[in-house]
């Protein structure tokens, strides 16, 4: 199984539950600084004008582009559910294929693609089309994992990490293709699990890794593992 498969993919955004309780692991589990607003200052850093974000889950962080800047923010997702929610907190959202985006050439200033581009099965097509309908001073701002993410969590369950097709170790690669200037801004965080239950639960709403949950052996107190997060700023799209 893996994180570009389409109708695993499908299968997963079909409700927001599993997105739910792993964003709760980052969110109140996780210490230092939040991931989400490192990516929104990188977003605010862009100066947006007109805004696409793809993949965007529930509208969260649309949501939020659009109450802190000035943008026209537009925001698509492959998951007509998750297009419901983001259309619930008031965000323009349409279902979307990302490696077919319905634009034109150069029809936003700003891109954002928020830990997403590993579920693209093409990604190199994906980042095409965000080159694509970028202006030629426009900004796209991806964020993803790195391989150690959360290791200790996979090595307690005896399950190797999962390699993504675009990750902290070859998002910079992937993009210079398309970009003429690529930044990485490297977040780190210690998430502290409560306790077995949770780690368990975690597991659980994994896309690829969820038959896994109960391996997780029992244990009193609290269990560690660290995040490893990516924030990649591309700028100056090639033609």
């Amino acid at each position: 199984m893996s994180l570009n498969d389409p109708e695993l993919v499908a299968a997963q955004y079909a409700d927001e539950r599993a997105l739910a309780a792993r964003r709760r692991v980052w969110n109140e589990f996780a210490d230092g600084r939040n991931g989400d607003d490192v990516t929104f200052d990188a977003v605010v850093e862009a100066r947006p004008r007109r805004l696409l974000e793809v993949g965007c889950g529930w509208g969260a962080m649309a949501e939020r582009v659009a109450e802190g800047t000035d943008a026209d923010v537009t925001a698509l997702d492959a998951s007509s559910r998750m297009v419901e929610l983001a259309r619930s907190r008031g965000v323009r959202a349409f279902v979307a294929s990302a490696d077919a985006l319905p634009f034109a050439d150069a029809a936003f200033d700003t891109v954002l693609a928020n830990a997403m581009l590993y579920h693209i099965p093409d990604v190199e097509r994906g980042i095409d089309e965000i080159a694509r309908v970028l202006t030629d001073d426009g900004h796209l701002i991806a964020t993803t994992f790195g391989a150690d993410n959360l290791r200790e969590v996979w090595e307690l369950v005896g399950d190797p990490a999962v390699e993504l097709s675009f990750s902290r170790e070859n998002g910079e690669a992937l993009l210079r293709y398309r970009f003429a200037q690529v930044e990485l801004r490297r977040v780190t965080r210690t998430v502290t699990f409560p306790d077995a239950d949770e780690v368990r639960t975690y597991v659980a709403s994994t896309i690829t890794r969820d038959m896994y949950a109960d391996r997780v052996p029992a244990f009193d107190g609290p269990f560690v593992a660290h995040g490893d997060y990516a924030v990649l700023v591309a700028g100056r799209p090639l033609r």
